[in-house]
């Protein structure tokens, strides 16, 4: 019996384990697919807490709802109040007790609580350093602070103080006539902050005006002066800002925020390269397009002329009304192939319910190529373009062209995105959204297809090299 039982039991623990071992590896794979993590909370709460706070402490308008406003003194102390309690619980959890995506979690979040910390704390410090030029914003936040819990304010010591608030922004307005101008920057910050408070002072005066006898008799007249005067300083500042718009000849202006910037943001969406760096790779991949344009263009019999190439690419646009024909072509074109190659599993339903729109000529003046998302939003003429019109929306949106650009608007591309998100962890797209993954995917896709093969003729690779060629000009052009 017990010789028995001795040589069943190692058995009996052989085969469990077999069976063991891949349902293991399966609640492993399904735990990455579960829809939440115990960091999770953190991060709703924090959101909401964020939002309770800026709702609480910034202008409410008449009746209900709130208003985004530039944050008060006040306001941003709570904030980085909150800031901090966050980061001291995240110090108190034990973060290798946490599965992957838990862990996942728990770094997205404290990235996230340090930059917003460090931005309140540079709102703070450009507050401190500008607020010679505001003399009378504490008047009025004061007055927004007894109003928000609905302390009876008398009329007139209401009028009174906003008398005085008159007499300084004239002083202020005089003052800035011996400034000969003031950094782009700063200007807009001052302004951002007059228009704050505008707005609050605006709500202390619906919260009282018509129901309180006494203010309604002394405040409105001198409020008017107030809402007066905080529009000229505003248009005296602004005509004080020292902007130069960069334009190269482009028509596309911007004004530069210098390498030093660029790289902090780099390194804060986590990316591992500097501007210079980026530079490089850009004139690298630019210079392998070319090389891949010229083996097509010796193809398609045009020899190193890859522009005459391109040419005739662009006019093989299909006829009008047809677009839509196409779009579904190119769609099941790029299904097949990662479905052959065995790159990826699409979910059914993603793949049944994207959406087709046409574009409206309004849009298409400031895009010309095709949107994406749950839909895709096809350009092409309308009968109300002119010919010049027409035939950009039509080369532009030519075949070739569209190889890359279907597929990166819905599957894999943004489409399955915007399906994935709401359905997997959907608290991770509010808080921690950045072009860096919603662009980035899609690049990732459209690299991988063309080295897989997806472009199969000369005309096809040319016009997915175009789109390649062209996100190293951007970076080029953005960066410099």
């Amino acid at each position: 019996m017990n010789r028995s039982f001795s040589f069943k039991a190692p058995k009996t623990l052989f085969y469990g384990l077999l069976f063991l071992f891949p349902v293991s590896t399966h609640a492993q794979k399904m735990k990455l697919y579960e829809h939440t993590t115990p960091i999770e909370p953190y991060i709703v709460q924090y959101g909401h807490d964020v939002e309770a706070i800026n709702y609480f402490y910034g202008p409410m308008p008449k009746g209900w709802g709130n208003q985004q406003a530039a944050a008060s003194p006040e306001q941003l102390a709570r904030l980085q109040r909150l800031d901090n309690e966050y980061l001291n619980k995240l110090d108190k959890f034990p973060y290798e007790e946490l599965e992957t995506s838990g862990q996942v979690d728990f770094i997205l979040l404290k990235r996230k609580l340090k930059s917003d910390l460090l931005a309140l704390k540079e709102h703070e410090s450009n507050y401190n350093r500008l607020s010679l030029y505001l003399p009378f914003a504490q008047r009025i936040f004061k007055l927004e602070k007894e109003r928000r819990r609905g302390k009876r304010l008398a009329g007139e010591d209401v009028a009174k103080e906003l008398t005085r608030v008159v007499d300084e922004i004239d002083r202020s307005i005089t003052a800035l006539q011996e400034k000969t101008n003031i950094p782009d920057a700063d200007v807009n910050f001052l302004v951002g902050l007059l228009n704050s408070l505008d707005l609050r002072i605006t709500s202390t005066f619906d919260f009282y005006n018509g129901y309180d006898p006494e203010f309604t008799w002394w405040v409105p007249a001198i409020f008017q002066q107030v809402k007066s005067k905080l529009s000229d300083y505003k248009e005296k500042l602004a005509a004080k800002s020292d902007r130069k718009v960069f334009d190269d000849g482009s028509q596309i202006a911007g004004v530069p925020i210098g390498e030093k910037e660029i790289n902090r943001r780099l390194k804060a969406e986590m990316i591992s390269y500097t501007a210079a760096d980026l530079l490089k790779l850009a004139d690298q991949e630019f210079k392998w397009c070319e090389a891949e344009l010229l083996k097509a263009s010796r193809e398609m019999g045009f020899g190193d002329d890859w522009r005459a190439a391109q040419e005739q690419v662009k006019n093989s646009y299909v006829p009008i009304g047809k677009q839509p024909e196409l779009i579904l072509k190119l769609y099941n074109d790029a299904q097949q192939f990662i479905q052959k190659n065995k790159l990826m599993d699409i979910p059914e339903l993603a793949d049944e319910t994207w959406g087709m729109i046409m574009m409206t000529p309004e849009r298409q003046r400031v895009n010309p190529f095709f949107t994406g998302g749950r839909e895709i939003s096809i350009s092409y003429p309308t009968n109300t373009m002119d010919q010049q019109a027409k035939l950009m929306s039509m080369r532009g949106n030519n075949p070739y062209f569209s190889r890359g650009t279907v597929q990166h608007e819905l599957v894999p591309g943004h489409h399955l995105q915007y399906f994935m998100n709401r359905r997997y962890k959907p608290y991770r797209e509010e808080a921690f959204n950045t072009p860096f993954w919603t662009e980035g995917w899609t690049l990732y896709w459209e690299l991988l297809l063309y080295s897989k093969g997806f472009a199969k003729t000369p005309e096809e690779r040319i016009g997915m090299l175009f789109w390649r060629m062209h996100r190293c000009a951007r970076i080029t052009f953005s960066i410099k």
